[in-house]
């Protein structure tokens, strides 16, 4: 099963020579469930034919606001909609969870609480998981038809199922310890405040579950191949 990997955005500097770009990160996530991959740097307007080019498509994690005017922004909607009219499986992780919801005619905004950044305790589909989040931008109104399935303290939409093709989370469970140890050191500073970046750094080794999520989703792209 061939997954395409929709990148809006691309992972620091200082993380692409040891761990490579969101596209290697996903793959490494997925690695064991006998997925091929190719990517599209959307964010830098490389699109896919259509919805056909792969058997499920996969949305990344981006620095960038749903909300904001970028010229990719209105064609992956457009890809996000044919996507879901063809019938393929899409998940979407964090920028892919707003952009989603987005797209099908639900609200983004950049929090008025602010960020949430390190190990989170999510419940997602009825069960607990702790999870790395990095974002500020929520999802504050799910589409017209979609069902909230998961929430977290500060996060009320924090997993959405659009009918039974899309399922879309907004925290990173690609996100690795030496991933999130970078963002603390290396992007937090003078954006993340002083105190919810050290607590995201006391939680780094607090243990997390981002195998049985990516079990979660490797079981979702089979059922809806």
């Amino acid at each position: 099963m061939k997954i395409g990997i929709l990148m809006t955005g691309h992972a620091p500097d200082i993380v692409l020579p040891t761990l490579g770009d969101y596209d290697a990160m996903m793959a490494r996530m997925l690695a064991g469930h006998g997925f091929d991959f190719e990517s599209y740097a959307v964010v830098d307007n490389e699109f896919p034919s259509g919805p056909d080019a792969a058997d499920g498509w996969l949305i990344t994690g981006s620095k960038h606001g749903a909300y904001e005017d970028h010229a990719w922004i209105p064609p992956l909607e457009d890809l996000i909609r044919d996507i879901k009219d063809a019938g393929r499986p899409l998940v979407g992780i964090c920028f892919g969870h707003q952009i989603i919801a987005q797209a099908l005619g639900g609200k983004v905004i950049k929090h008025p609480d602010g960020w949430r950044v390190g190990a989170t305790r999510y419940n997602i589909d009825g069960r607990p998981q702790t999870l790395n989040a990095w974002h500020q931008d929520q999802v504050v109104e799910a589409p017209a038809g979609s069902q909230i399935v998961g929430d977290a303290d500060g996060c009320a939409i924090a997993a959405l199922r659009h009918g039974p093709n899309i399922f879309t989370v907004q925290p990173h469970p690609e996100f690795d310890t030496a991933m999130m140890n970078a963002l603390i050191e290396h992007r937090a500073p003078g954006v993340v405040p002083d105190p919810l970046r050290d607590a995201a750094r006391d939680l780094l080794d607090e243990p997390r579950d981002d195998g049985a999520m990516a079990a979660q989703i490797a079981d979702f792209f089979k059922k809806g191949a």
